[in-house]
């Protein structure tokens, strides 16, 4: 059994390490809108879609007490992170980024970082963790629900424009009061 390494991103290199994000989906939950409100409904595909995410957000260079990146090694090698962000004025901890590297995914990684960055939540006293995922990474988003995550909202323009554009950003919240 594989045994990795997790700890609070130390070295320069742990906290500039880059991951190529990417996943394969078979499925994209369909955002069906009605006079009052709208639902998710997963659609099954044809052929699998492998999506790898382009290069178009800006680098962020600022780096505040709130903010903390969780790293997984395997041996000296980052082959995950989790970045996170804490907000004191609504208490939220928001999930900025989270990266597993294709040959990683599928091994439980993804999920042991979130848990570091919930835990590192409730010692913020944060009251939610908080976190963006387009419609087509239904991976990602039955291992959030598994890990109680709630559908909270919705963006069908945030990715206009940009080589995403016509995918559908969904909110989840988990709620840890």
């Amino acid at each position: 059994m594989d045994e990795f390494t997790y700890r609070v991103a130390e070295s320069e290199r742990d906290k500039s390490a880059v991951i190529k994000g990417e996943f394969v989906s078979d499925t994209v939950f369909e955002v069906v809108g009605s006079g009052s409100g709208f639902t998710f409904r997963p659609v099954k595909l044809d052929q699998p879609v492998h999506k790898v995410f382009p290069d178009d957000e800006p680098e962020r260079d600022e780096v505040s007490e709130g903010n903390r990146r969780f790293v997984a090694l395997d041996r000296d090698r980052v082959c995950g992170y989790v970045d996170t962000e804490y907000e004191p004025w609504n208490r939220r901890l928001t999930i900025a980024d989270i990266e597993v590297a294709g040959p990683y995914q599928g091994r439980g990684i993804g999920r042991t970082l979130m848990s570091h960055a919930i835990d590192w939540a409730r010692e913020r006293g944060a009251g939610h963790v908080w976190l963006e995922v387009t419609n087509i990474n239904a991976p990602a988003i039955r291992v959030y629900q598994r890990m109680g995550f709630i559908f909270c909202g919705l963006d069908t323009s945030l990715y206009s424009g940009t080589k995403s554009d016509g995918e559908t950003a969904l909110y989840m919240s988990l709620f840890l009061d």
